[in-house]
């Protein structure tokens, strides 16, 4: 119902844009003509027509973007309620259940354990909220350093390994220069871009998971991270907006997978701070996707 409601009005505030464009049109041809033999009046018509057109189509552009970003916002707080609220009344259940009945010692530790896997999942969800805020913000570069890339990589995949419960065949290396690869910038923000990119794999691999990580150096200067895995893939419209703040592209083959919206659009800001980019490829859905992300690369002497 939301979703329509909101098609609705764009579609108005286009159509609206449309007439006022067209009754403009009409009311200065109508000025030329009985102005015609008036050279200022025609000359300021001629002059005013175009800047009253210019107006009422970035007027419109700005309605409508107002409309889906706030769409935007919805669904990300939707997203935010439920990420925030599944776990918090998983560990109050568990909870109760420890505090109304006695509980053999297998029991407890199997209860432990899920409370702090949902701990983590919580502590995750609230890290990505203040990380995007905090990229939106920026860092101070004067506090940046040379950084060893390759050891950035290699601590976040077993990081990533050990929290998603994953073996070495379903993340593994393809690629990875034995030379050190230094990059200047922040190892922390650097950390959370590599975590999100291949955190984006794991959910998008489905059950069975094959995610390739390669370090590239497709020339002197620059320095590529790939992540190619071979899940449900990504549409053509979607690579486009996969990068947006608070977008989560949808699973076909499980519908809306958990998450912000938020993991994307910190891997690409990051990027970009460090003088990089970051972009996804994909021929299609169930064909599997590749995530890159570039950064430029320093010597030390």
């Amino acid at each position: 119902m939301r979703i329509t409601r909101r098609t609705k009005a764009i579609a108005f505030f286009i159509a609206l844009g449309a007439c006022l464009v067209a009754l403009a049109i009409a009311l200065n041809v109508g000025w030329m003509i009985f102005n015609w033999r008036q050279a200022a009046p025609l000359v300021l018509g001629i002059i005013l027509f175009p800047l009253l057109i210019a107006g009422l189509v970035m007027n419109t552009i700005f309605l409508v973007r107002e409309i889906r970003r706030n769409e935007q916002q919805d669904s990300f707080l939707n997203a935010i309620t439920h990420e925030l609220k599944t776990p918090i009344a998983s560990i109050r259940l568990y909870l109760e259940t420890l505090e109304s009945r006695p509980l053999v010692e297998a029991q407890r530790r199997d209860f432990y354990h899920i409370m702090l896997e949902d701990t983590d999942r919580l502590l995750g969800t609230v890290e990505q909220v203040l990380k995007a805020s905090q990229v939106r913000q920026g860092s101070l570069r004067q506090s940046w350093q040379g950084v060893n890339f390759n050891e950035i990589v290699s601590d976040v995949l077993e990081l990533t390994r050990l929290r998603q419960h994953l073996s070495s065949r379903a993340l593994h290396w393809g690629s990875k220069p034995s030379d050190e690869i230094t990059v200047i910038g922040s190892a922390e923000e650097l950390r959370t871009a590599v975590f999100n990119l291949f955190d984006n794999a794991v959910k998008y691999s489905g059950e069975e998971k094959n995610i390739v990580v390669d370090i590239l150096t497709p020339n002197i200067d620059t320095v590529a991270l790939r992540v190619l895995d071979h899940g449900v893939g990504i549409g053509r419209k979607e690579l486009k907006r996969i990068f947006n703040r608070f977008y989560r592209a949808p699973n076909p083959a499980t519908g809306q997978v958990r998450g912000t919206g938020l993991g994307l659009f910190i891997v690409r800001s990051i990027a970009r701070r460090h003088g990089g980019d970051a972009y996804a490829e994909s021929e299609g859905e169930g064909l599997g996707s590749t995530f890159t992300m570039r950064l430029p690369r320093v010597y030390r002497v």
